[in-house]
């Protein structure tokens, strides 16, 4: 055990310059994420629009950031990594005072575009830029403690924001519960994703990185090699029509069935984000042993009976144990799995690769939101724990077919 800390410790050491920059800005990301992400449903629905136009909501944005890929990877090679985390920045930040300022349904469609927008530049140069700021016996640890710090500032975030609104109210004269509570918490959310600016200003240009070229690259890339394409991209792409489900959607989940308060919430995403950052920063040893996609395939196997514990358990506390559970398990390989497709694209391709991952991953939430409002109007949230467990299990099946079982030879991906 000793043995194995002293390895990981010497992999943290190695990380570069411009990574560790990354790195707070992620930090200061997650924590402004972790509360947005908690209070934003709220919000919403504090205005009196229906879950149905929340969903539309988020459709939108993820829709966006699907379109946007495509440009996104284009606009990343020609003005460098550093502009694009800048540009994709300040858009966020925006969208996040807009929703504040502008509190009309055209606001909101107005700034989820936005946001989207600047989802696509900043998850579409993420992974390129870690991929060339490090070097391969780091790399894993680099995008594991990636996705990790991030969620445990998430963690931080989920408790502020259960308690915000409470002290937003307090300062207000106006209960924790109003519009004007949640309008104040996510103005203070502004204020520190601002911050996370700052360390983005100063990254170090990797000239030799930067390269140009068409917009249409994607669609080049798909056509010369579209088996590879399918394998890497085909299993997250059936995750996420699973995801899309649910995920937006479980705070609100836990108000309406089990009647929980934000404080509950709030503390409950907490130790979620909490236990998936812990799980995250242990994944990278684990791959090591493992082999990364049979840890991607046991992992997310052993998530699914927690799923349907987690909507259909008689108790609060028994589902909520087995949200946290879920949660730790079904997400830890993520950051693993990225950075073996990374691996398997040639340099020159990533953003594009980039490009279709993300496109991938929003397109299943640029539907599925939609598809859950309307569902949960008509049926409750029986259904959709059904839908994105059966999701879930065939991307499994995915994962191990073209990776595992006894054709893996030739389906597997090669540089």
């Amino acid at each position: 055990m000793w043995k194995g800390l002293t390895l990981y410790a010497a992999r943290i050491r190695q990380f570069q310059p411009n990574a560790r920059l990354y790195l707070l800005s992620v930090i200061l990301t997650g924590l402004g994420f972790g509360v947005y992400r908690l209070l934003f449903n709220f919000y919403i629905l504090s205005l009196n629009y229906s879950e149905s136009f929340l969903g539309t909501l988020i459709t939108v944005n993820s829709f966006v950031a699907l379109l946007g890929a495509l440009p996104a990877g284009f606009v990343s090679d020609a003005l460098g990594r550093k502009r694009t985390l800048l540009l994709g920045s300040g858009l966020a930040v925006l969208s996040i005072a807009g929703v504040v300022l502008w509190r009309h349904s055209l606001g909101f469609l107005a700034m989820n575009v936005l946001s989207g927008i600047g989802q696509s530049l900043i998850g579409v140069t993420g992974s390129p830029f870690l991929m060339e700021n490090s070097r391969e016996e780091e790399r894993s640890y680099l995008f594991s403690f990636s996705f990790g710090l991030q969620t445990l500032a998430g963690f931080a975030g989920n408790w502020l924001g259960g308690h915000l609104p409470a002290w937003a109210g307090a300062l207000s004269g106006t209960s924790a519960t109003s519009t004007t509570a949640y309008a104040g918490a996510l103005l203070a959310v502004t204020g520190v994703s601002a911050l996370a600016i700052v360390p983005l200003a100063l990254l170090r240009r990797n000239r030799q990185a930067e390269t140009t070229r068409s917009l249409f690259a994607p669609f080049q890339y798909a056509r010369e090699k579209p088996r590879m394409l399918i394998t890497l991209i085909g299993p997250m792409w059936v995750t996420a029509l699973g995801a899309g489900l649910l995920m937006p959607f479980v705070n609100v989940f836990y108000r309406a069935n089990y009647h929980q308060s934000d404080a509950t919430i709030g503390t409950l995403f907490a130790i979620g984000s909490l236990m998936m950052g812990v799980g995250l920063l242990s994944a990278p040893p684990l791959a090591d042993r493992m082999g990364k996609i049979h840890m991607v395939v046991v992992t997310q196997a052993l998530s699914i009976p927690f799923l349907f514990l987690m909507g259909f358990a008689p108790w609060f506390w028994l589902s909520a144990i087995a949200y946290l559970v879920r949660l730790a398990l079904m997400n830890m390989s993520n950051p693993v799995y990225q950075a073996f497709v990374m691996e398997h694209v040639e340099p020159d391709a990533r953003a594009t690769v980039a490009s279709l991952v993300s496109m991938s991953w929003n397109f299943g939430w640029a539907f599925s939101p939609q598809v859950s409002g309307w569902i949960q109007d008509h049926y409750g949230f029986a259904p959709i724990f059904v839908g994105t467990g059966i999701a879930y299990v065939l991307a499994i099946v995915l994962y191990y077919w073209f990776f595992l079982s006894g054709r893996s030879g030739r389906a597997a991906p090669t540089s």
